[in-house]
């Protein structure tokens, strides 16, 4: 259900765009340019670019109704007054994004509310990539008074010790990196701990 959700909130611009477009040049451009953004946007729904969802989605918002806009006013420079029943469209269209903008933007803010209080561990994605040789023994999330950390036990099948498997893993240092552009503004920071009998690698949120 909240795939569909997903893609529907990604093409409405599009839509909206089909509905009020009156000429074929423009529409076409305009048209091409929001279905590549909805494009974008589902591909970070759905994992396969590594974004900031919240971001991308206020992100999204914004620029469509940019975009819309720019459309309508090159239409409005190159041809005559539009026809009557087109008036009626073009504000449902108003609405319609302004609506969408107002719904994002509240959810953006509950979302910042809620990653405030840091009760969340970071994802899975945010432990580094395992090189050959070294394998994920257990992992889970871990809780104090700190906030909550990602945890992976990590050994090495080949015998390298673990001083070893941490330079490997080049986490030496605990690093940090930015988690969002807009809403998230937290660090992930990542690190390696000998624990005596194998290497514990997390990640956490920093402030």
């Amino acid at each position: 259900m909240l795939i569909v959700l997903g893609i529907l909130f990604a093409v409405a611009p599009v839509l909206v765009w089909a509905a009020i477009a009156r000429t074929r040049p423009v529409g076409f451009a305009i048209g091409g340019m929001l279905l590549a953004g909805a494009g974008l946007l589902i591909s970070v729904q759905q994992g396969r670019i590594d974004a900031p969802g919240p971001d991308a989605h206020l992100a999204f918002t914004v620029l469509a109704p940019v975009l819309i806009a720019c459309g309508a006013g090159l239409e409005g420079r190159h041809e005559n007054s539009p026809p009557p029943q087109w008036i009626p469209r073009r504000n449902s269209a108003i609405g319609f994004l302004g609506m969408q903008f107002a719904l994002t933007l509240v959810a953006g803010v509950l979302y910042a509310l809620m990653i405030s209080e840091g009760s969340e561990a970071p994802p899975s994605k945010a432990l580094p990539s395992w090189p050959a040789g070294i394998s994920v023994v257990d992992e889970g999330t871990s809780c104090g008074s700190g906030g909550c950390w990602r945890v992976a036990t990590v050994t090495s099948g080949d015998g390298s010790s673990r001083p070893d498997i941490i330079r490997a893993l080049g986490l030496q240092k605990e690093s940090c990196r930015s988690s969002g552009w807009l809403l998230d503004w937290r660090d992930v920071c990542v690190g390696a701990r000998d624990n005596g009998e194998n290497v514990t690698v997390y990640a956490g949120w920093g402030y």
